[in-house]
């Protein structure tokens, strides 16, 4: 098998021959990495990753149209193509940005409606198709990255407390800014799908440390039918995409509609607040899961010895539960208090697992 072979075969419960290892370092970390190995290659190819990343659609960026809404922005300050303005933060908070929210002032539809959002359609996607050719080449799943999908690109424009207000005070401004969102979100996904990609990995945090970000209801009403609108536009140009979903924090109420929606993968199954048997024994005949170890606890201060025992521990859960895979990794990017010891015994743990089928 491929590695790509292999990581399908895995998702769908399917037999597999080797576990994926798969995780992000942070700035710090990947100058441990370096350190450490001597780092002539990125670490995702150093470590034999299952997968490699499809470019987006190429669009023109022009940084003066959204000046006017950051008349203030700090020195270092960046503004990105949604026009959202992150700062540096305190050299505590290292790689965190402090963001800027462009319509947080607006108190008009018509405020909204003027502002220069991006426009997709109109961009290059040339060579996408040629990335997911070179990706499956090299024995790789081919991957659209499309995090942020409708909440939270929805929220750093309008900001979070202004939007959940919106939500339910002036609808008519909330769906507005949606509707923008969910527009470019679904040529995106098109496109992605068009060039051949393998999985889409969408995501919005909709979860805090132990409890959802939003009711139920609210979420069934704004944010549910605009991802299944996504993903059904992607499945309408290629039935067999898979479709990742990744929301840190407490989202065990939300799996019955991710399911409904079309997610075939749920990440990261945060541990310290999700219980992973618990869950996979509920919902593990019907979607498949990519996480499950702790960067809150087992990564950062774990032995080396308990990470390798969390890991198969996890991994025999979704073997012997017999339904769709689990690709166990990290929860979230490692950060500097990860001990590199640590990042091996993950990398060992997966490397030594025997499932038996």
């Amino acid at each position: 098998m491929t590695k790509r072979e292999n990581l399908l075969a895995m998702l769908r419960g399917e037999p597999f021959e080797e576990v994926p290892v798969e995780f992000s370092l942070c700035p710090a970390l990947e100058e441990t990495y370096r350190e450490k190995t001597g780092g002539t290659v990125p670490y995702a190819e150093y470590f034999g990753m299952p997968w490699g990343h499809i470019g987006d659609i190429k669009i023109p960026f022009d940084e003066s149209k959204y000046a006017p809404y950051h008349p203030n922005l700090k020195k270092g300050g960046t503004i990105d193509l949604w026009g959202v303005a992150h700062e540096p933060g305190s050299r505590e908070a290292m790689h965190m940005t402090y963001m800027r929210c462009p319509l947080k002032n607006a108190e008009t539809l018509e405020e909204l409606e003027a502002y220069p959002y991006p426009d997709f359609s109109v961009g290059d996607a040339s060579h996408q198709k040629r990335e997911v050719e070179e990706i499956h080449a090299r024995g790789l799943a081919a991957v659209g990255n499309m995090q942020c999908t409708v909440w939270e690109t929805s929220w750093y424009l309008r900001g979070m407390e202004n939007l959940m207000a919106d939500m339910m005070c002036d609808p008519e401004m909330a769906a507005y800014v949606f509707d923008k969102v969910t527009e470019q979100a679904i040529i995106r996904a098109q496109s992605f799908a068009k060039a051949g990609a393998d999985i889409l990995y969408l995501g919005d945090d909709i979860g805090m440390q132990h409890t959802p970000m939003m009711s139920m209801e609210l979420y069934r009403e704004w944010l549910f039918p605009r991802l299944k609108k996504v993903i059904d536009a992607a499945r309408a140009v290629k039935s067999d995409i898979v479709v990742f979903y990744h929301s840190c924090g407490f989202v065990t109420p939300f799996i019955p509609s991710l399911i409904e929606a079309g997610v075939d993968v749920l990440n990261p199954i945060q541990s310290e607040c999700m219980d992973f048997k618990e869950i996979y024994e509920q919902y593990g005949q019907q979607i498949a899961f990519h996480g499950t170890i702790g960067t809150q606890t087992t990564m950062p201060f774990a032995s080396p010895e308990e990470v390798m025992q969390t890991v198969h521990r996890n991994l025999d859960i979704a073997v012997q539960g017999k339904g769709k895979g689990l690709m166990v990794a990290p929860t979230h990017l490692l950060e500097p208090e990860v001990p590199w010891e640590n990042i091996l015994a993950y990398v060992e743990a997966c490397r030594s697992y025997r499932p038996k089928f």
